[in-house]
Order: C-alpha cells, then structure tokens, then sequence
C-alpha cells in the first residue's frame, strides 16, 4: 500500500480563477506572460484589449508568447428575435483546438503535449457553457411542432462541461491551465448562501471547485485590487502549497506560479517575431 511518500505531485497548475465583472481577471495575465511563459488563450469573452495594452506597456518584447482563437457564434435579430447565425460552432471549435491546435497557417500542436512553459487559459468558462448549451440545443431531436425536451439539454451540457473540466485539470493533459469565471450567489439546503462558478444551469455549479487543486478569488475593496487565497462564509479557496492569502493583481498570478513551480525556461527572442493571430 502506498503511503504520502511516495506521491507524485502535481507539476503543472491548474487553477479556478473567480470574479466579479471587471475585476481584472483577465488584465492580471501580463504578471505570467512578464515571467516567460506562453499563453494560449480560448478567448469565448472576446474583451483581450487589456491584456493586450498592459502587454505592450511592461513585456512589448514578449508579444509573440500569447496567442488567441476567438470563439463567439455570431448572432442576427429576427422575426423571432436575436438567434444564432447559422450552426453554433463556438464549442466544437474549441473541442478541436484541444485535441491539436491549428489556426489558419499557425499549428502549436497537442495542448496535452505543450508542457510545463505553457498555460491553456480559458477567458471564460462562463461564455464556454454558453457555447456548449447552444451547440447542444441545436442538435438535440425535435417533434413535429419543434418542441424539444429543454431538461435534456442541459443535461448533456453539463455533462459535456463536466467531461472537459475533467480533463483539462487532470494529470495526462500535460500543461499548466487556468479557468477565467465569475460567480453566482446559490442558496444552499442548510439555509447557508455561497459563490460558486457560473455553470450550465445550477447542478454543474457546486461541482466545478472539486476539480482543482487551486482555487483563487478576485476581490476589489475600494480600489484595491487582489487575489485572494482566504476563505470566509461565502467561498472555499484553495492551494495545492502554503501561500499568503492574498496577492496584489499587478504581480500576483506570477508570484502565485512561482510558489507553486518552477519559473518557466527563457528563451531568445525570435528574429522577426509576428503578432498574426497573436494578441
């Protein structure tokens, strides 16, 4: 029988980012991308203007280490109101992205493969169940009047959402990841209210913190901005190793990182590096 001696920890971060709107979830990657490591993003928000300027103001010569697919289905108003253009594709497009990512003329891989220099940030889980309830609800089967069974949908939704989550956090997915989400207020059945990650519907919600090892919450008290590792009444945070309970936005998923890996390797800047399909 093994004992705590011989267990193999985690290498790679995985990590549940929480926060309000405009919290600076999203601005707070310039810390990791300062520290050397690349970024691939699944930008289902669309709203990388601000890392991309906070980039250019403190790493401009790091700009080649982040690329972005955008993942949004487009939408037309109608006779029967605002309806998805077409066959939503946001989500199998970023099932694809995952099992090899290829864009246009640019080809990084296997995300599985891309290694401990690398972070998979998905920005944000709560436009990819968007993207997966879509995708689900246009294939389900319909009856003759068009009615279709909407509790199967999100079903499969958060059963897919779920699969996914799985797999990103576990060990074969062979890279660093974090989840970008904002939370929602759920009354529990002892009368308690917590916060926990928007989800396809409520089921989903409660279980996506048990998935990850770190689990950090974006708080903005007057102007004050940080990342928060400390539990109160409302959320159960986590980290796989002691850390302070708070770090400041500006530095703070570096530092975070930095606690619980080691720093990613440098390499030399390329010849004529390219911002094509890069933030």
């Amino acid at each position: 029988m093994p004992t705590l001696e011989n267990y193999q920890s985690h290498e790679l971060v995985k990590l549940l980012a929480l926060g309000d709107a405009k919290s600076g979830k999203t601005g707070s990657l310039v810390s990791l991308v300062k520290a050397g490591y690349k970024l691939r993003i699944l930008n289902f928000d669309d709203l990388l203007d601000i890392l991309a300027n906070k980039i250019l103001e403190l790493c401009p010569d790091k700009m080649h280490n982040v690329h972005f697919v955008t993942l949004k289905d487009p939408v037309k108003a109608g006779a029967l109101g605002v309806q998805i253009k077409g066959k939503p594709a946001a989500w199998i497009n970023a099932i694809k992205l995952l099992d090899h990512w290829k864009d246009d003329d640019v080809d990084l891989g296997v995300p599985a493969e891309w290694g401990p220099d690398c972070i998979l940030v998905v920005d944000s889980l709560s436009r990819l169940c968007d993207a997966a309830y879509d995708f689900h609800e246009a294939i389900i089967p319909r009856g003759k009047g068009g009615d279709y069974d909407g509790r199967a949908v999100y079903g499969n939704a958060q059963d897919d959402v779920e699969r996914l989550i799985g797999m990103l956090t576990s060990k074969s997915f062979g890279t660093n990841v974090i989840i970008i989400c904002h939370g929602t207020y759920m009354d529990l059945p002892d009368g308690t209210t917590k916060i926990f990650p928007q989800g396809v519907g409520k089921k989903l919600s409660p279980k996506i913190p048990t998935y990850f090892p770190n689990y950090v919450r974006y708080i903005n008290r007057n102007g004050n901005r940080t990342i928060s590792l400390k539990s109160d009444a409302l959320i159960d945070l986590s980290s796989s190793k002691p850390t302070p309970e708070s770090f400041p936005i500006e530095t703070g998923l570096a530092d975070f990182f930095a606690v619980l890996r080691d720093p990613p390797k440098q390499e030399p800047l390329p010849s004529k590096p390219t911002l094509r399909r890069a933030i």
